[in-house]
C-alpha cells in the first residue's frame, strides 16, 4: 500500500515473525502502523470454544490494524502469522506526519478503508440475512473481483478458512460447496474450488 522505501523514510522498522506468532493482541491499545512485506498475517478472533472467526487475511503490500489506530480504541482481533512474516512496523505519529506530507499516500490510504469497510458491510449482510450457499457465493465471488476477475478463479481459501470467515461449520462449507457443484455455480478440481 505505502512504498517500503517511503515508510522506512519515517521511521519504518522490520519485525519477523515466525508461524502462529502473534503481532497485536486483542484488546491491546494501538499504537503503529503495520504492513506485511512478505508472508501472511490475519486478524482473528478467538471464540470460547476455541473456534476462530477470520476478521480479514493480509498479505505482501497490504496493512492492519489501521482503525484502532485511527480511532483510539484497543484492536477488536488479534493479528497472528499464519505463515513466517515480515512487517513494517511505523509508529502513530509518524504516520500522522507521512500522511500530512503525501496527499496522494493519504488518499490511497483513505481507498482502502473505504474497501474494507464495504467488504465489512457486505459479510454482516450475508451472515446475518442469507443461506449458506449464498454466503458462500458472495464470498468467493468477492475474492474473484479482488483477484481481476480471472475466467478460471482457484479459491486460495481451505474448507476450514472459508468456516472461519463466514462464520459457519465447516460441515457446513463442505455440504453447500458439493451442492453448489452439483448446481453448477462452481467446479471442484483436485478438491479446489473453481469459479
Amino acid at each position: 500500500m505505502i512504498e517500503v522505501d517511503i515508510l522506512e523514510q519515517f521511521g519504518a522498522t522490520q519485525r519477523s515473525l515466525a508461524k502462529g506468532e502473534v503481532l497485536f493482541a486483542e484488546d491491546e491499545p494501538a499504537h503503529f502502523y503495520y504492513q506485511v512485506l512478505r508472508g501472511e498475517v490475519r486478524m482473528i478472533n478467538r471464540i470460547e470454544d476455541g473456534t476462530e472467526f477470520i476478521q480479514g487475511i493480509f498479505q505482501a503490500g497490504e496493512s492492519l490494524g489501521e482503525p484502532p489506530l485511527f480511532g483510539e480504541f484497543p484492536y477488536p482481533a488479534s493479528a497472528v502469522a499464519s505463515q513466517p512474516a515480515v512487517v513494517l512496523r511505523l509508529a502513530y505519529p509518524a504516520l500522522l506526519e507521512l500522511l500530512r506530507q503525501r496527499f496522494d499516500i493519504h488518499q490511497r490510504f483513505l481507498a482502502t478503508l473505504a474497501k474494507r469497510l464495504q467488504y465489512k458491510s457486505m459479510q454482516a449482510r450475508e451472515m446475518s440475512s442469507y443461506p449458506a450457499a449464498h454466503q458462500l457465493l458472495t464470498l468467493l465471488d468477492y475474492f474473484k473481483q479482488q483477484a481481476g476477475n480471472p475466467p478460471d478463479f482457484l479459491v486460495p481459501l481451505t474448507r476450514q478458512e472459508l468456516a472461519d470467515l463466514t462464520g459457519l461449520r465447516v460441515e457446513t462449507v463442505i455440504r453447500t460447496v458439493k451442492q453448489l457443484e452439483h448446481e453448477g455455480k462452481l467446479a471442484l478440481r483436485d478438491g479446489k474450488i473453481v469459479l
